[in-house]
């Protein structure tokens, strides 16, 4: 497997993102939703949804996140208001830890991502970077447990060397 692009966000004080890095994997998966959610599965991130990634800065304070493009492209801003644009397109898959804000700033028209999240996750909360929130949102992404695989090669892939896992 090739190995992962990483981008770290420093903290803006809406959006906290993470010390852990955001993972960009080019070309790592089949331009299929249902090969992708095969993948994501067989390696505990079940399969959670069939999307787009919203047009609005959010991130998830309880829960890592994994992004398959299974068809389209879009330019993603991650790291909140003054992150980096990535651009994803067809077999991208972007590991998004905790925290770490994400936002939909344009897309073709047939964008479909498949979305999940390691062992399947109970909570996945939706925050939008309220300030007021900070310190509780800090304190939940210190309580988010590190994945036990690595969505795209499993145990032995690189998300768990690169994130201590």
């Amino acid at each position: 497997m090739t190995e992962p692009r990483t981008f770290h966000f420093a903290d803006d004080g809406a959006i906290p993102n993470s010390k852990l890095p955001l993972l960009v994997y080019h070309h790592a998966v089949p331009a299929d939703p249902a090969a992708i959610e095969r993948i994501f599965t067989a390696n505990r991130w079940p399969a959670a949804w069939r999307d787009q990634v919203h047009p609005f800065h959010h991130f998830h304070s309880d829960a890592h996140e994994v992004l398959g493009v299974a068809s389209g492209s879009a330019k993603v801003r991650f790291g909140g208001p003054d992150g980096a644009v990535l651009e994803v397109t067809a077999g991208d898959v972007v590991v998004v830890p905790a925290g770490v804000g994400h936002c939909n700033e344009s897309k073709t028209a047939d964008l479909l991502i498949v979305g999940a999240y390691p062992d399947n996750t109970a909570r996945r909360d939706l925050r939008r970077g309220d300030p007021a929130e900070h310190e509780e949102v800090v304190r939940n992404i210190a309580a988010v447990k590190l994945p036990a695989a690595d969505p795209v090669s499993g145990a032995d892939g690189p998300l768990v060397r690169i994130w201590g896992g």
